[in-house]
């Protein structure tokens, strides 16, 4: 389930932004389906792990961050009844589908799609009461000012949650994994969707993202304290909460 990025061997850092959009512009049609195709349909189960930390209360305001085709946005808006939630995406193609898989969602009301940069944020500091992120850190081009821009939205005592793909902790189940993600998923994935480079940019930044403790040092670095790990299905994905300070 790659996101926000192209293969890092083909692309100059200064142009990723543009190839970013060109490359889920080309991929937004295939992208849930892949998704749960080679997670096994675990995404959907890990999703709404994340989606149970964030603490929400009726009449609370959430943010989804890099939103794509906006399943954490739908699943939120499920799983916590009184709330609103805005998702913001660089990727017009992606927002497209999100609305157009909200138009036909009972919940969908309740969710605003807005064009939005991770890095930027276009909202004032301290509008949200939760601010989610999925798949999507692994591609940004700086993951401490991403949190920094996610602690700076949220209200203080608010929670940040993040869900991103790890390299699972044991040594059998990671050979196993990584076997899988070089040699299996970029074929199904380029089979599929037409874009094999999508896919073989995915193990790429697995092995690339920060580990489960380098990311708590980086939230607690940005702002957020009492972080909390959780690392799911053999560590093949973790999620991340931490609170913004008051």
């Amino acid at each position: 389930m790659p996101k926000r990025n192209p293969c890092s061997n083909d692309v100059n850092m200064g142009d990723k932004a543009t190839d970013v959009q060109q490359m889920f512009t080309a991929i937004a049609g295939k992208y849930d389906l892949l998704n749960s195709l080679l997670s096994f349909g675990r995404d959907r189960a890990w999703r709404k792990f994340a989606i149970s930390k964030c603490g929400l209360q009726s009449g609370g305001l959430a943010l989804d961050v890099a939103t794509g085709t906006g399943e954490v946005a739908r699943l939120l808006a499920q799983h916590y009844s009184g709330i609103k939630i805005v998702g913001v995406d660089f990727c017009l193609e992606m927002l497209a589908r999100a609305r157009a898989k909200l138009a036909t969602s009972p919940d969908g009301r309740r969710i605003q799609l807005i064009p939005g940069d991770a890095l930027r944020l276009p909202f004032p500091d301290s509008t949200f009461d939760c601010v989610t992120i999925g798949f999507a850190l692994r591609n940004v081009t700086d993951i401490a000012s991403a949190f920094g821009e996610m602690a700076r939205v949220v209200k203080p005592g608010g929670r940040v949650v993040s869900l991103e793909l790890t390299r699972p902790s044991s040594r059998v189940v990671r050979a196993i994994y990584y076997f899988y993600i070089f040699r299996i998923a970029p074929h199904i994935g380029g089979l599929i969707s037409g874009r094999r480079k999508a896919y073989t940019y995915l193990p790429e930044s697995i092995l690339e993202f920060p580990s489960p403790e380098e990311v708590k040092r980086i939230m607690t670095e940005g702002g957020l304290e009492k972080v909390e790990t959780y690392r799911l299905t053999f560590g093949a994905a973790t999620v991340h909460v931490g609170i913004k300070r008051g």
